[in-house]
């Protein structure tokens, strides 16, 4: 079962079209090293520039024998997740839908807003930047999850939507 506990304080500050990137609340350059220097070992992940964000952003792109999730696990080829650069330090990454409303309902990110219009999967959320050592620990279990669901292990139920 995907449980987060609240993230504490306000909501960070992001825009509400693409590029959608965090504009207040940003990590400090430590905690952002720290979390960048675990996000990329997963295995059979490999690190590569993102082909869908912003210049800087560095994707977690899964290994074609490994990636059997369903489409909506995947923004574009096998990249399922993607932090973008210190300035920013989020996250953008696939999560089954029942996923996604615990990460809203407990304030750890925001739906992209291309969902909104359809033209990406709802599947498809901000994960705010950690802004502790606590909070990477957070991250990482959101990060995980995305994971999983692009390996397979975690379905995207039809009869659940936002």
């Amino acid at each position: 079962m995907f449980e987060l506990t609240p993230r504490i304080g306000p909501r960070p500050e992001t825009t509400d079209c693409a590029p959608h990137e965090q504009v207040s609340q940003n990590p400090d350059a430590s905690t952002y090293q720290k979390l960048k220097e675990r996000a990329f070992d997963f295995p059979f992940v490999e690190r590569r520039p993102s082909i869908i964000s912003v210049p800087g952003a560095e994707a977690l792109w899964l290994a074609h024998d490994h990636a059997h999730g369903c489409q909506e696990s995947f923004m574009v080829g096998n990249e399922f997740a993607h932090v973008h650069p210190h300035y920013d330090g989020s996250m953008h990454l696939m999560l089954p839908i029942e996923c996604t409303l615990e990460l809203f309902a407990k304030g750890w990110g925001e739906p992209h807003p291309m969902a909104a219009s359809g033209m990406i999967p709802a599947t498809a959320v901000m994960v705010f930047a950690a802004r502790d050592t606590a909070e990477i620990e957070t991250a990482l279990k959101i990060l995980a999850t995305s994971y999983d669901f692009a390996r397979g292990k975690l379905s995207n139920p039809a009869s659940i939507r936002l």
